[in-house]
């Protein structure tokens, strides 16, 4: 994107939206690859532009390949969030994520997010959960843990190919479930009011009588426009493509393309369920997930493992949420919840069913 037309989305934008607070995500591709100056030009932008009393916050979602020390300067100076992908344990990383020349990039990715840690950022590390990350549920969230960002989140990888078949990379639906449920227990049992996990985080909220604050867990989608590097406007980063091109930010304002009936019809059609999400007793929390991740029987291909993790936190999370309306402190929460736990699995055979709620016996569910 070059900066006049930089220049045009920050007015547009500041012009279209109630405020007061803007909300910027830097993506890609890779977004730092766009440079320093870039940026620099971005906040000045949005300086000159901003109304009165209102507030303008920046997100960069990175691999972090490229940052150093001027990078952590600017990005503290100016207030900037940052999102870095980072898929657990060196083996884990390295096995999808090298470099051009083929060379692994997980040692580099911890320096350069110590390097943030020392300007005093703490980012989001964003772990995607593909076919090889979902068989070491433990050693991810541990080795995620010991970077001390107090932050996580985790992506499940879903790839379609023209049929819509799920292929390559993307994680078992079943595997998905079994990779929260045991990253749900350590979080749970061990780091409850230290470490924020995402979707855990978002279900806590839930069960306390909020609302979710992530789009693809909401009722309705459609409220995170994306523009292109010419100007044209889409629905949503998992749908830029002809058919939900909204238009060009050079010829309509936001406010045109995020009220129009195409995009209300985008995000409304995520309530088209089929009965069995309809009937789900979980409906509240996930209202369907992503529509990416939909067939065209409305079926989402995640389902069944995220129906894996819901029966096995309801319990925990209603008595979670009880005892901190009580006044309990995590620490006194945590301890309680594995004295419950105790009594729940703590006598279980190989054939009784399985405590989880899974109808299955334990030797073929959590005993594995």
């Amino acid at each position: 994107m070059d900066e006049e037309l930089l220049e045009e989305v920050i007015r547009n934008y500041f012009a279209s939206t109630p405020g007061p607070i803007v909300s910027f995500i830097w993506h890609g591709g890779e977004p730092m690859l766009r440079g320093l100056s870039f940026y620099k030009k971005a906040v000045e932008l949005q300086k000159k532009y901003l109304p009165q009393g209102w507030q303008c916050w920046n997100n960069l979602q990175t691999n972090g390949l490229l940052m150093n020390e001027e990078w952590c300067r600017f990005l503290k100076e100016e207030h900037f969030d940052v999102g870095i992908s980072i898929d657990g344990t060196r083996f884990n990383h390295d096995y999808y994520r090298i470099d051009k020349q083929e060379n692994p990039t997980y040692d580099r990715i911890i320096t350069n997010i110590k390097l943030l840690q020392k300007y005093g950022i703490q980012p989001d590390l964003l772990c995607t959960v593909n076919d090889e990350t979902s068989q070491s549920p433990y050693e991810v969230y541990e080795s995620l843990k010991k970077l001390n960002t107090g932050w996580m989140q985790f992506i499940p990888v879903v790839n379609k190919d023209e049929e819509g078949n799920v292929v390559g990379q993307s994680v078992d639906s079943r595997q998905y479930g079994e990779f929260l449920k045991t990253i749900f227990n350590q979080w749970l049992f061990n780091d409850l009011g230290k470490t924020n996990v995402q979707l855990f985080a978002e279900m806590l909220n839930v069960y306390a009588g909020g609302y979710q604050t992530v789009c693809w867990l909401l009722p309705e989608c459609g409220k995170v426009l994306v523009v292109e590097s010419d100007g044209k406007v889409y629905s949503c980063d998992h749908y830029v493509n002809e058919n939900h091109c909204l238009g060009s930010i050079k010829e309509m304002t936001f406010g045109e393309m995020m009220n129009g009936s195409q995009q209300v019809s985008f995000g409304k059609a995520k309530r088209n369920l089929n009965d069995k999400c309809l009937n789900c007793r979980y409906l509240k929390i996930c209202n369907g997930g992503c529509p990416k991740d939909r067939n065209k029987d409305n079926y989402n291909y995640l389902c069944d493992g995220m129906l894996e993790l819901f029966n096995y936190a309801d319990s925990y999370l209603n008595e979670t949420v009880r005892q901190l309306k009580n006044g309990k402190t995590p620490d006194a929460i945590m301890k309680s919840l594995k004295n419950i736990r105790l009594e729940k699995w703590g006598k279980i055979s190989p054939n009784s069913l399985c405590p989880c709620g899974s109808g299955r016996k334990f030797k073929h569910c959590c005993g594995k």
